[in-house]
């Protein structure tokens, strides 16, 4: 099956799973032409510099992937079968079945790629040319005393993101930025945890509100472990402290539930933790670079508005991998670098060829 065919079945498959943004074959094609320099560099040899190469693809690869989100998943599932490899996918014991899904939809030859199972096997780690890991430092630490020199070790840990509002008078963006803050129940890496505000944050907190509940009647947030919930309540109750000692604080949040807040704080910083649905409002800060830097390493996401190059330039220097219009924020594109890095390249090897004719 060519590197075309491929991309066409896996566009097919993609198309009825609306987590992914929309992911069409071209969009496939262009993802390899811009990291290995021809689309069809997977299938045969083609002119690089002055002689000829080809790219090779991992014969199987390990995916170890989180619950927090099925895009992720599915991501790096799509681009293991883009590249020809088997795919072993080490999904949450409680299951990820849209990978399953997404199986069902494909030809069999493609379907027959890809494994799927709750038990992570150490002839799993050992029979792999790559292993690709989502999830904390620990979940990393666990798997790296199995891997073997040569073999491809990728890491994909938690990530923070967030949005800034440049110029809204009207709170146009209100509407984007309520589901940004609730897709996946607020999990993905993606998804932002504040919002820093130019004009009337306090105002934009309260129309945001109201956009928080008009998604939640919806697309209603899922159900919540004890402690999470418990986890919400606690900082609804300290938000709430803050404000009877007169602190520059106010507090929106879903009736008699935990479904959904926003928290209007004046105060600089980054918050944390992150929680489910649970968004912050902060005024503009003086320089973004000094307010982001205790978490700096950790960022990813940056979703702007209106979303202009000028306003992108802003916040180039603050430690993001990607800036993008606000209601797209979790909706990244195939061709987006995953933390700031090719998506293929680091999975190929080369066969350089110094014949011609």
């Amino acid at each position: 099956m060519t590197t075309r065919e491929i991309a066409a079945h896996l566009a097919a498959a993609a198309a009825h799973f609306p987590v992914l943004g929309g992911i069409t074959h071209h969009d496939l094609l262009a993802l390899i032409h811009a990291e290995l320099g021809n689309a069809e560099a997977l299938d045969d040899f083609h002119p690089y510099g002055a002689h000829y190469a080809k790219a090779v693809g991992p014969k199987q690869i390990l995916h170890i992937v989180s619950g927090d989100t099925p895009a992720a998943a599915l991501r790096s599932l799509i681009l293991g079968l883009l590249l020809g490899a088997h795919n072993l996918c080490k999904v949450p014991h409680a299951g990820l079945p849209e990978l399953a899904q997404f199986q069902s939809w494909l030809p069999a030859a493609l379907a027959a790629r890809i494994e799927i199972d709750r038990e992570l096997t150490s002839d799993w780690i050992e029979e792999s040319d790559a292993v690709i890991v989502f999830g904390t430092d620990s979940i990393a630490d666990k798997i790296r005393p199995y891997i073997r020199p040569g073999q491809i070790f990728l890491t994909h840990d938690p990530k923070l993101s967030f949005g800034v509002i440049f110029d809204d008078p009207n709170f146009a963006s209100a509407a984007d930025a309520a589901r940004d803050a609730s897709i996946f129940d607020s999990h993905g890496c993606l998804s932002p945890h504040v919002f820093f505000v130019a004009n009337d944050p306090l105002a934009y907190a309260a129309k945001l509100a109201a956009e928080m509940e008009r998604v939640h009647e919806r697309e209603p947030r899922g159900a919540l472990s004890l402690s999470d919930a418990n986890a919400i309540r606690n900082l609804r109750t300290e938000l709430s402290s803050r404000l009877a000692h007169d602190e520059p604080v106010a507090l929106f949040q879903s009736m008699d539930s935990t479904a959904w807040t926003v928290a209007f704080d004046a105060l600089p910083g980054f918050p944390h933790p992150r929680l489910n649905r649970f968004v912050f409002v902060k005024p503009f800060p003086e320089d973004f670079a000094e307010a982001l830097a205790d978490v700096r390493p950790h960022l990813s996401c940056a979703g702007i508005w209106p979303p202009t190059l000028e306003n992108a330039r802003v916040l180039a220097e603050v430690g993001v991998s990607r800036i993008c219009p606000v209601g797209r924020m979790d909706l990244p594109p195939i061709t987006w670098h995953h933390d700031g890095q090719p998506v293929l390249a680091p999975l190929v090897r080369w066969i350089d060829c110094e014949s011609g004719g």
